[in-house]
């Protein structure tokens, strides 16, 4: 199996948060409003987590079919900024075997901004061993 591709996001715009405030329904003002954002002693508002969580999601549907997903556990570890660019990374590190003898292979996952912060760290089991050319763009 080679590891799935890497998925610049490219940068997290005001436009972007918004965007995604409306499609996702979470308004949370720390996001979208900076005086919010300020009162909670944060300098400018922030990229929701799961906007992370859904690149994320488009990097491994990118790459295999969604029902090829058995496990996705993700952690937030530090914010992203507006204009910040990150990048999802999901790189194998091994397989194992389910109690019905289904091959796994188990993925780590991170989002990492250019300054090297990770924002996002996790882990995805994904069904079989072959994961190359066979996701929905495929």
């Amino acid at each position: 199996m080679t590891d799935v591709p890497s998925l610049k996001a490219g940068p997290i715009t005001r436009t972007t948060l918004a965007l995604f405030a409306g499609a996702s329904g979470d308004h949370n003002p720390i996001h979208i409003d900076i005086d919010a954002a300020r009162e909670s002693g944060v300098d400018d508002v922030f990229a929701h987590g799961m906007l992370s969580m859904a690149y994320l999601g488009r990097a491994l549907t990118d790459a295999f079919p969604q029902s090829r997903l058995v496990e996705l556990a993700t952690r937030f570890t530090a914010i992203t900024p507006v204009l910040a660019e990150p990048v999802i990374t999901a790189v194998r590190t091994g397989t194992e075997t389910d109690a019905n003898g289904t091959e796994l292979t188990r993925l780590a996952l991170t989002a990492t901004l250019t300054d090297g912060t990770v924002t996002l760290r996790g882990h995805a089991l994904i069904a079989g061993s072959e994961t190359a050319g066979t996701g929905a763009g495929a």
